[in-house]
């Protein structure tokens, strides 16, 4: 199939990131055509939404079966007072919708297991990990190992920031159980209770876009790498993951373990 010209508005709309030698009008199209899920409309998937949508990412799957809250503000700022009560999925979808109609959004208002985790990571291109619990990011992290699907994770808490890429449509790659080799924690730390600063948050879930849109290019100089920001120095240190020979999840995903057989 030919591919499509941009139109003179997408081109006018996107003009000064298609100017980048590295962008071009095909990697506009590329986003264009592209779906990214994002488990989690908090402060992280509220920054990594608003700027997907504002590079021209065609589709956007927004997951979260929580109500914003007054105390979400403060970090969550892709919302408005009039969105108190909300669902965070269908308010974000509202902001992102006015950000850019070209960019299409699709609410699930559920948490997202089993089948139906599997089946969206499946039909994603790049899935983005803005979730705040142990529990959804390591399903969320076998279900884009099992589907080769890439997965940018993000984390915050206090004055630090945490993102993780991981390509697994190239292989082999380390996943985020060879880092974090738990299913639960024993004492789960989250904003609500340890406290978060909020630009942290926001950093964070730019980063994420920045990885996604690399990802959706093929750009990205960084397939399976960790992150750790601290807001209190501006430093950023960076490491590659290795491979867990012990990990679970790349045995089962390796040795293609039929899903039914995984819980």
């Amino acid at each position: 199939m030919a591919k499509q010209p941009l139109s003179d508005l997408a081109f006018q709309r996107y003009s000064r990131q298609i100017m980048l030698s590295e962008w071009g009008e095909d990697n506009q199209n590329a986003l264009a055509n592209a779906k990214v899920l994002i488990v989690g409309c908090g402060g992280l998937g509220t920054a990594a939404g608003l700027y997907l949508s504002g590079a021209g990412v065609g589709q956007l799957v927004l997951a979260d079966d929580d109500s914003l809250e007054l105390s979400n503000f403060s970090r969550q700022v892709a919302y408005r007072e009039s969105d108190l009560g909300c669902n965070k999925a269908s308010a974000l979808a509202g902001q992102l919708t006015a950000l850019n109609s070209e960019s299409l959004c699709r609410v699930v208002k559920r948490r997202l297991d089993g089948m139906s985790l599997s089946l969206e990571v499946s039909l994603a291109d790049v899935v983005l990990d803005c979730s705040d619990n142990m529990e959804t990011r390591q399903a969320v992290n076998l279900a884009c190992a099992e589907n080769d699907t890439p997965l940018v994770a993000g984390a915050a808490i206090g004055w630090q920031g945490q993102l993780m890429v991981f390509d697994f449509s190239r292989q082999p790659s380390p996943c985020y159980h060879c880092l974090f080799p738990i299913d639960e924690e024993a004492t789960p730390r989250n904003c609500q209770s340890a406290g978060v600063v909020g630009p942290i948050v926001g950093a964070i879930g730019t980063f994420q876009a920045l990885e996604a849109v690399k990802l959706l290019m093929n750009q990205s100089q960084s397939p399976s790498s960790f992150y750790q920001l601290d807001g209190k120095t501006l430093s950023l240190r960076s490491m590659k993951v290795p491979c867990d020979p012990t990990c679970s999840v790349c045995q089962r995903v390796n040795t293609e373990v039929p899903n039914a057989d995984l819980a």
